[in-house]
């Protein structure tokens, strides 16, 4: 597998095309899908700058916070960035960055969040490719029919069978990005579908870490960091879920009590005409009776 492709002078990194790829279709699918719905199609490339620039910190810092005991015998860890990006930061990051921003516009952050999150799996799904040509976020080796031996990579053990981590990844991701635009479609209750993408994302990541064979991921105990955040976004998502399900289920409600009311209000209303009706009608006849004796 090589990630660096050369075209006569020049030189295609196929990570790098895998990431742009993945950001290209992730934007376009969420402006055509914004339009359907008829949100704001300009607000989702705010969207993306605010995702970069937070999820370019997010990455580094988690990144460094697992990093620590190397950072303090080689400090130039810090300024290395050749490597070193935290899936898990960049994510947090770039939600964190996007929160802040709709808070001082003044805008719904939810309807936004529920937008975006299927095309932030899709593009996680591209990128994961680019790990693939790149030979990190490999796993473990392994004598499985489905492993497989780089015979080039700067990161990846050479001349090794091991397991296809990234791939398992990448169709982990495009088949979250599917069920969440499926679920969207169906389900109205704001915040439920970037809920529901914290908890399949995380739940996934969680098991394929136990796959995973690249050194430096940092550990806290017997789980590796990004399963330990894992646990914590898995957490964090179900509680939002049935938080913003109950919430939604009590707005149909109270709209429905509002709907009943007013259908009543309307009926006696009419009943009350009817009988005023019926009422200005009798006097009126009784009038005209008494004039003709």
């Amino acid at each position: 597998m090589q990630n660096n492709i050369q075209l006569g002078p020049v030189t295609i990194h196929m990570y790098g095309v895998m990431i742009a790829i993945g950001i290209l279709a992730a934007v376009f699918v969420a402006t055509k899908r914004a339009k359907k719905l008829a949100l704001n199609e300009d607000m989702i490339y705010n969207i993306l700058w605010m995702a970069l620039i937070g999820g370019f910190l997010g990455c580094r810092i988690v990144y460094y916070l697992t990093m620590i005991p190397d950072i303090m015998k080689k400090p130039s860890i810090l300024w290395d960035f050749n490597t070193g990006y935290v899936v898990y930061g960049g994510i947090i990051g770039g939600i964190l960055a996007n929160f802040i921003y709709f808070k001082i516009k003044k805008l719904d952050f939810l309807v936004y969040f529920d937008l975006v999150m299927p095309e932030i799996s899709l593009a996680q799904g591209f990128g994961r490719i680019g790990c693939f040509f790149a030979g990190c976020c490999h796993g473990k080796a392994t004598d499985s029919p489905i492993g497989f031996t780089y015979t080039h990579s700067e990161y990846a053990p050479v001349g090794v069978s091991i397991y296809p981590t990234q791939i398992i990844s990448s169709l982990g991701n495009f088949s979250i990005f599917l069920l969440l635009v499926m679920y969207a479609k169906k389900n109205k209750a704001k915040g439920t579908v970037a809920s529901l993408y914290m908890m399949l994302y995380s739940a996934g990541r969680f098991f394929v870490e136990f796959l995973r064979g690249d050194e430096g991921r940092g550990f806290i105990g017997v789980l590796s960091t990004s399963q330990a955040i894992a646990i914590g976004m898995f957490t964090f998502g179900f509680g939002s879920y049935i938080v913003f399900t109950m919430k939604s289920d009590k707005a149909e409600e109270t709209d429905a009590e509002s709907n009943h009311i007013s259908v009543t209000e309307t009926d006696a209303e009419c009943n009350d005409s009817s009988v005023t009706e019926m009422v200005d009608n009798s006097i009126s006849e009784t009038l005209t009776n008494a004039e003709e004796e």
